[in-house]
């Protein structure tokens, strides 16, 4: 029988899927209309870091505890991963660079296993390999598998590995909660100070003085609808990030990595759903089926147990880490 603190990491994680995959509906219509890609992104975490940053007050002596782990975050579980898909999708087709950072999942699995030397179910195995299945059936990916630029495959691939970042980090905050005191890390805490330093950091790339601010005071077009573009910058920034990275690291926190991690494949079918009736993106025969694999896989892996290694292996933590059990322990990023 499922604890409730993991029953309620289910919802949560599901929820976090949802609002991730609505991000893409929103910004591509301010794309169109005018804005850069690293201009969204920077709306996105400047304008989020700025909701959140009463919390990133509050909690202010969390990055001379847990300089590493916030650095790693905010490098990792923010700005990498929107960095790298976006200038993926400028030089591969957007359904291989979908896939590409899904196999952040699979990658998550073999992290697991080899480098911590944790014992991964085959339930949540075999959900891994189901649900990437299904994504590739949802972007069809047979469709664009030719000439692929290798640059661009490299910028997917690093997506995909900043993914395994965002997990393994949340998961190591989430275990911090039956620390002492002063070795936790609130989730919302943790979520503040990486859009924080994402948006720092992606502030020089993005170059926000030269961006057009009349084009968030006028129109973009979704679909055949006309929508007021700060709507959709609105929806973007509160919904598909302060929302959905405050549930999504939550929910790490509750179930556990590959679990979550597996759950997240949602957010593509989600996406697309919303592509299918805001944009007139319409999903063939192959894409419903992988849908529905996406979801199977999901479920199978959400209801593995972990497993514990029948040896205790000996994992380093830093000095500022606390001192976790050795059969969930996680690294943290350097």
């Amino acid at each position: 029988m499922h604890s409730p603190r993991r029953s309620f990491g289910l919802p949560l994680a599901l929820v976090s899927a949802f609002c991730f995959g609505g991000s893409g509906v929103a910004a591509k219509p301010l794309i169109e209309a005018g804005l850069s890609p690293l201009q969204v992104v920077w709306i996105r975490m400047a304008g989020s870091a700025l909701v959140l940053l009463p919390v990133a007050i509050r909690h202010r002596d969390l990055p001379r505890r847990q300089p590493w782990l916030l650095l790693g975050f905010g490098l990792l579980g923010v700005t990498l991963v929107q960095v790298s898909y976006f200038f993926a999708i400028s030089r591969i087709p957007v359904a291989i660079a979908m896939l590409l950072e899904y196999l952040g999942p699979s990658l998550l699995l073999g992290y697991v296993r080899f480098v911590q030397r944790r014992p991964v179910t085959r339930a949540a195995a075999f959900g891994a390999l189901t649900a990437t299945l299904g994504l590739a059936l949802v972007v069809e990916v047979w469709t664009g598998l030719g000439g692929l630029d290798p640059i661009g495959v490299l910028f997917g691939l690093g997506a995909a590995v900043s993914q395994v970042g965002y997990f393994v980090i949340s998961e190591k905050a989430g275990r911090s909660a039956s620390a002492a005191p002063k070795d936790r890390i609130d989730p919302i805490a943790l979520s503040a100070f990486g859009l924080l330093i994402g948006a720092l950091v992606i502030t020089p790339l993005a170059q926000p003085w030269t961006l057009p601010w009349h084009v968030l005071g006028g129109d973009a077009t979704m679909g055949s609808t006309r929508v007021p573009a700060i709507a959709l910058a609105l929806w973007m920034v509160l919904i598909s990030t302060v929302v959905a990275y405050l549930t999504g690291v939550t929910s790490v926190s509750r179930l556990s990595a590959p679990v979550a991690s597996v759950v997240a494949f949602l957010e593509a079918i989600w996406a697309t759903a919303l592509s299918w009736f805001l944009l007139g993106e319409h999903l063939a025969t192959p894409q419903l089926l992988g849908g529905a694999l996406v979801l199977i896989g999901a479920f199978v892996a959400q209801t593995s147990r972990p497993s514990k290694p029948s040896t205790p292996v000996a994992v380093s933590t830093p000095a500022s880490a606390p001192a976790t059990d050795p059969t969930t322990a996680s690294s943290t990023p350097h």
